[in-house]
């Protein structure tokens, strides 16, 4: 399969897994997250007991949960680098971002994935920068496997 960049909402992505954009506690927040939390409705209570069962989850690390109702059948939380001018490692923890998503996509045999553009929004991440590191991380992951990857951008 491909990586593919899409125009759209993550939470109603037909996908086997979205990729939420999480702070370290795996609260519920703005931006990704808090899109993924009200889509969910009213079983985010169960979302958040989810999530705050598996926190804290370190920088460029990523869990799995169910995903309560939305199409996905699951949800991948990342938790993404905030910008720091680049000279603290913020690529190499935006990479493994991705590359933690997509291991654990493929442990749990899914066949798509969706992520948004992860850290380039309130963590201010510059998004050429974080679209070359998504790009990268897809690239390297789909020599090996086969999955339909799609990087999803909100209009």
């Amino acid at each position: 399969m491909a990586f593919s960049i899409v125009y759209g909402d993550i939470v109603t992505m037909d996908t086997d897994i979205i990729v939420n954009a999480a702070n370290s506690q795996l609260l519920a927040g703005s931006g990704v997250c808090g899109a993924i939390f009200r889509g969910v409705g009213a079983r985010a209570g169960e979302l958040q007991a989810e999530c705050s069962s598996k926190a804290p989850c370190p920088t460029g690390q990523s869990v799995l949960t169910g995903s309560y109702g939305l199409k996905a059948r699951y949800i991948i939380h990342t938790v993404g680098p905030v910008w720091q001018g680049g000279a603290q490692g913020e690529r190499e923890l935006l990479y493994s971002c991705y590359e933690t998503a997509l291991r654990l996509a493929a442990d749990a045999g899914c066949q798509s994935i969706a992520f948004p553009l992860i850290s380039a929004g309130i963590f201010g991440y510059p998004k050429e920068d974080a679209l070359d590191v998504a790009r990268q991380a897809a690239a390297d992951f789909l020599r090996h496997h086969d999955m339909d990857v799609r990087l999803v951008l909100y209009p």
